[in-house]
């Protein structure tokens, strides 16, 4: 988100605050305001952009919907504050070789609708998000279950022009490794060992469906009915482009119990303006704070902000398939755009101080990250050493600068301040003229990314979807991804990321995932750029906020005055 989100590609990038020293400005150390009982019924208004696509979970991996889809539904497990997995919907998950897994499913559990989730509820869900007709983003998240290969097969065909094409051709309907016990218990079957694997159930791939997605996703899409502490307020509460209006569900009853009335999405396509409602009461919570505001955030919202390191980074993506980043030629030229890139200057003058240089692919707060990784060097600011390297280049291929290099970006997000200076150090370090392609939305950018068609980089990001070095890798990079846009493959590093996996022990597993890192710092699919403490503001309308360890507002726990 899931970006994630959930699992997701970054659909918008907060401005981060206060170099990663783990407590808010204004909030202290509980991160946000001091205790309150506050109002219960007071419906909050939050910042958002309109999501990409229908709100079903398993086609959601961008935060505009992902944050809306987190409050509609409930998996067998969620994560707290800190990232701790805990269980939800599942009374137990267990197993006793990490391969053969028994999943206990809560009794007496409803969609609001009425509807009961059982065992195969979870197995339906979990089927139609994987069956490749169904075309669900987020279907590469069921990998790890035995079937999975079956139920997600395609074709692979050539055109004449040198195109390459999918088309959905599932072997299977189910996963072999996927059973409905009785009404209460799943049994799955893994292709290999993965100590870990219960950890991914809470994010929001996992979660379940009612009959009626299933008949009609398109529709359900549109007016979707889940089991979380929030629901539509009515049918059409999404009104497209300008808001989706959720209000507390009354018959939840998990840990995530809304203290407020409801949650009102406000769309925005710039931060600016919504800054400016923030700052009149007219708007509620953001977490997307426009450039200049980086420095006056704090006075303007005294005791109405907050600030923790979370799981989310930053990356400059390279598509493999532009010519001028290919071969030999191509891999030099990737490493003198990141030596080419001031990170410390960036964080520290367009962000006033509120990002650090990025150190690795996976952001320090996650479990398992290392620095100084082999090839980690090309994240050092070195301009003789982009030049030298872009002049080896030439030498092998000369450069098309017919136009200038395109870097796409959403304008909802703040980000033309950082493009514009990323793009001066490659005139001035490179001599190659640069610029950003704007989009209002979001959703443009991720659908000129899936569709191959970006005439030169994009910017990207990533919100960790469970706490695991994997989650920024797999998802993101590995073969065949459900976030890998630009169709990066490396047979070494899918090996690397499945010998983790199957590690008998997170130390082990990550010292795999690492090993992976130097093969990505080797290839730069992408370039990591700088890594988050997510900022958070409110209004006088607030009286307590804070965020997970993913940097997603705790939207059900904000309390209203």
């Amino acid at each position: 988100m899931r970006f994630a989100r959930t699992s997701k590609a970054l659909g918008i990038v907060a401005i981060a605050a206060l170099a990663l020293t783990g407590c808010g400005a204004g909030g202290g150390s509980n991160n946000g305001a001091s205790e309150s009982a506050g109002d219960p019924n007071k419906v909050i208004t939050a910042y958002n952009s309109e999501p990409q696509n229908p709100l079903l979970p398993a086609n959601t991996n961008e935060t505009n919907g992902g944050r809306v889809i987190n409050l509609l539904f409930e998996g067998l497990r969620t994560y707290d504050a800190d990232g701790k997995a805990v269980n939800s919907l599942a009374e137990s998950i267990d197993s006793s070789d990490a391969q053969n897994w028994t999943i206990k499913v809560k009794q007496g559990q409803k969609f609001s609708n009425g509807e009961a989730i059982t065992a195969k509820t979870f197995v339906d869900s979990w089927n139609f998000a994987a069956n490749s007709k169904n075309l669900q983003n987020n279907s590469f998240f069921f990998e790890s279950i035995a079937g999975y290969e079956d139920v997600s097969a395609v074709n692979t065909e050539k055109s004449a022009d040198g195109k390459t094409t999918t088309t959905p051709a599932p072997k299977a309907e189910s996963m072999s490794g996927l059973t409905a016990i009785d009404d209460s218990t799943i049994s799955v079957k893994l292709v290999q060992p993965e100590a870990d694997w219960s950890l991914r159930l809470g994010y929001s791939a996992f979660y379940p469906l009612p009959s009626t997605a299933l008949a009609d996703p398109k529709a359900f899409g549109e007016n979707p009915v889940g089991n979380g502490p929030y629901k539509f307020e009515k049918e059409g509460a999404w009104v497209h482009d300008q808001s989706i209006s959720l209000v507390k569900n009354p018959d939840y009853s998990g840990p995530r119990a809304a203290k407020n009335g409801g949650i009102t999405f406000k769309f925005y396509t710039d931060p600016g303006p919504a800054y400016t409602d923030l700052q009149a009461d007219n708007l509620d919570i953001t977490d997307v704070l426009p450039s200049n505001a980086t420095k006056t955030y704090l006075s303007d919202f005294q005791d109405r902000n907050a600030t923790k390191p979370v799981a989310t980074n930053a990356t400059l993506n390279i598509p493999p398939y532009n010519p001028n980043f290919q071969g030999e030629a191509g891999k030099l030229r990737r490493q003198a755009l990141s030596y080419a890139i001031n990170r410390e200057e960036i964080t520290k003058v367009v962000f006033s101080g509120t990002r650090t240089p990025a150190k690795a692919f996976v952001p320090p707060v996650i479990d398992g990250f290392e620095e100084g990784l082999k090839g980690s060097e090309v994240l050092k600011f070195d301009a003789a050493k982009a030049k030298d390297l872009w002049t080896q280049a030439e030498k092998i291929q000369p450069y098309d600068n017919s136009k200038p290099l395109q870097i796409a970006s959403n304008t909802d997000g703040g980000h033309k301040e950082w493009i514009d200076a990323v793009a001066n150090g490659f005139k001035n370090n490179l001599g190659i003229q640069a610029e950003i392609q704007p989009f209002a939305k979001f959703a443009e950018v991720l659908n000129l990314r899936k569709a191959q068609q970006l005439p030169g980089l994009t910017r990207a990001g990533w919100q960790g979807d469970y706490p695991s070095l994997y989650n920024f890798l797999g998802p993101v990079w590995a073969t065949g991804a459900s976030s890998n846009y630009e169709k990066y493959s490396n047979p070494a590093f899918d090996k690397l990321l499945k010998e983790g996996l199957a590690a008998k022990s997170t130390d082990d597993a990550n010292a795999k995932f690492n090993q992976a890192q130097e093969i990505l710092f080797q290839d730069l699919p992408g370039l990591p750029l700088w890594d988050y403490a997510k900022a958070i503001v409110w209004s006088n309308n607030v009286a307590k906020a804070e965020t997970g360890w993913n940097g997603e507002i705790l939207y059900y726990n904000i309390t209203g005055k």
